[in-house]
């Protein structure tokens, strides 16, 4: 009876596992779990680095959630950019939970879905003032913030172990274009009831001082609209919203017409002014096939591409590839964006391209047509000053702006042992009021290549960048399958190797060297194909590598042929 007793004292625990959005920039996915219940906030892709050839997206690894059977109440997304909802369509079916988020997220969100076979998933609309019950262990309310897109919300989450705010990405915006601020009161009264942990977005952690505010972008975009006599042509992220509606209201200003060219940018403009989130007047948009009717100086357009993406509308602008839209000498080019890391040379080529072109390009930081949507050191002071949290997990941002945070929670007496910095799969355990790390799940990244999904992994990859650096040699064999002997070849075919015309000495003695393994390998009465192939591969290997300085992938192929003098 004691034993029963004592068992059923013991306290729960409260796991908080990031899934994604730590160290690293994108694939944001947070899993909190307490016993078999677990609800997942966000559920975001990133990008693929220039080692991940041939990758479309990088998402999550979901596998833990699948593997556990647990119980998902629900999935809360806090706004609509890639990052947060992007991998939403590619395990949404098997994770079987209803979807919770404010009006404009789900709108974009079934934009993406409608692109996909997944149906009938149950989608939920919040509002910042609602609160909400998916269990007696899961209790939410939700904050306003402002960033670079509407309808972007924090959510607190009422836990049986204490409280869990996800700031989610944010600013202290105090002149928003929506006129929306943040949620002040309900942070500080966040504060005063006791907050547990706090998921700080750390993405500007090391930049001091304040973010600029949005607005300033849109005095900047005035003044070039004023004082510009040519065509405007302005890129920026598709679901900037706030932005798209400062060049809007800058061309009714100056009289021009709006166009906007490439297909998420289009998808944005239609559900954002089809739920009200950006006005446009009458008259004001026109089509592509419109343009050639109106002189330059009376149209601006509105692109995607800002992060110089190969198959982006402004890239293909930049090469003359575009079907419908092409660069005038004197155009005014304005990319409203800074470079994601990893995307700096794809920036740099667009640039120089469209200078080529002579087009007037205005790309740097400090010409102000660009500002975060990320609170900068000052802002994350003070959202940890409202919410006073004991323990703090900075996210969304790579390591070294995670460890600008911890010297800013520091700096306001949060201890250091207090500041847990975390990889995708670690396990943060709260119990008592009390956190510490214990363990590790499966996490990592899921790549997404066309509509293979998880099936390219570290060894294509690896292969691939082997090809895209030294090429590949095939060297054909023809074997008896019997008698276990070689009965023609070596036949040599290379691509992305050498220049086959120009490299007849180099191949003419590979095959030397090759005959001699085979002949061998004849002497040796080798039974085992993969021997065979081993020893194909490593003299072939050595041979290129001693006359060339590359090591290209060798890939030995074995055919059957049935000599005359088998038996029938």
């Amino acid at each position: 009876m004691t034993r029963k007793n004592k068992k059923s004292k013991t306290s729960k625990k409260l796991q908080l596992i990031p899934l994604g959005g730590v160290g690293e920039i994108g694939k944001n996915m947070f899993v909190l779990r307490y016993d078999r219940e677990c609800i997942i906030m966000d559920a975001g892709l990133k990008f693929p680095d220039e080692a991940m050839l041939g990758v479309d997206i990088v998402i999550p690894d979901t596998s833990y959630l699948l593997e556990q059977d647990l119980d998902i109440l629900g999935i809360i997304l806090t706004h609509g950019h890639e990052d947060h909802i992007g991998a939403m369509p590619y395990f949404l079916e098997e994770l079987n939970a209803p979807v919770y988020g404010t009006r404009l997220t789900l709108g974009l969100l079934e934009a993406k879905l409608m692109e996909t076979p997944v149906k009938n998933i149950k989608m939920n609309e919040i509002h910042p003032d609602q609160k909400l019950v998916l269990s007696d262990n899961f209790k939410f309310e939700f904050f306003r913030t402002n960033h670079s897109i509407p309808d972007a919300v924090g959510v607190a989450v009422d836990t049986p172990v204490g409280t869990v705010v996800y700031t989610s990405d944010f600013k202290f915006d105090q002149t928003p274009v929506d006129g929306k601020i943040t949620d002040y009161y309900k942070l500080a009264a966040l504060g005063q009831k006791g907050v547990l942990a706090a998921l700080i977005d750390c993405t500007n952690a090391d930049r001091p001082g304040y973010t600029f505010s949005e607005k300033e972008v849109g005095e900047s975009i005035n003044e070039i609209f004023r004082l510009s006599r040519s065509r405007i042509i302005l890129a920026t992220f598709a679901s900037n919203i706030h932005r798209i509606q400062q060049v809007v209201d800058a061309a009714v200003r100056y009289d021009r017409k709006v166009c906007v060219v490439g297909r998420s940018i289009v998808n944005s403009v239609d559900i954002s002014t089809e739920l009200a989130y950006l006005k446009i007047p009458d008259g004001v948009m026109v089509d592509t096939d419109q343009l050639k009717d109106l002189p330059p100086e009376k149209i601006a357009l509105i692109t995607t591409g800002s992060q110089g993406e190969p198959m982006s509308a402004l890239t293909r602008i930049s090469q003359a590839e575009h079907r419908q839209v092409g660069i005038l000498p004197g155009d005014t080019v304005i990319i409203a964006a800074n470079p994601i890391p990893g995307n700096e040379k794809l920036v740099a080529r667009t640039v120089n391209n469209l200078f080529q072109l002579k087009a007037e390009v205005i790309y740097q930081p400090v010409s102000g047509v660009h500002v975060s949507g990320h609170g900068s050191e000052e802002e994350i002071k003070m959202m940890l000053n409202l919410l006073a949290p004991k323990y703090v997990i900075p996210v969304h941002g790579e390591y070294r702006q995670q460890a600008s945070c911890s010297k800013i929670c520091q700096k306001l007496e949060i201890p250091e042992e207090n500041v847990f910095l975390t990889k995708p799969g670690n396990v943060m355990e709260f119990s008592d009021g009390r956190g510490r790390m214990a363990g590790s799940v499966s996490a990592g990244r899921v790549l997404v290549d066309g509509f293979g999904v998880g099936d390219v992994g570290e060894v294509v990859i690896r292969d691939r960048q082997v090809l895209s650096e030294d090429g590949i040699v095939i060297i054909i064999l023809a074997m008896d399958p019997v008698r276990k002997t070689v009965l023609a070849g070596p036949e040599i075919i290379t691509r992305g190797f050498v220049y086959v015309r120009e490299s007849v000495d180099l191949l003419d003695g590979a095959k030397d060297a090759l005959s001699k393994t085979v002949d061998k390998i004849n002497q040796e009465k080798l039974l085992e194909w993969n021997k065979i192939k081993s020893k194909i591969r490593d003299s072939a290997s050595t041979y290129f590598y001693d006359r060339t300085g590359r090591r290209p992938m060798i890939m030995p192929i074995i055919i059957d042929v049935m000599s005359d003098n088998n038996d029938n």
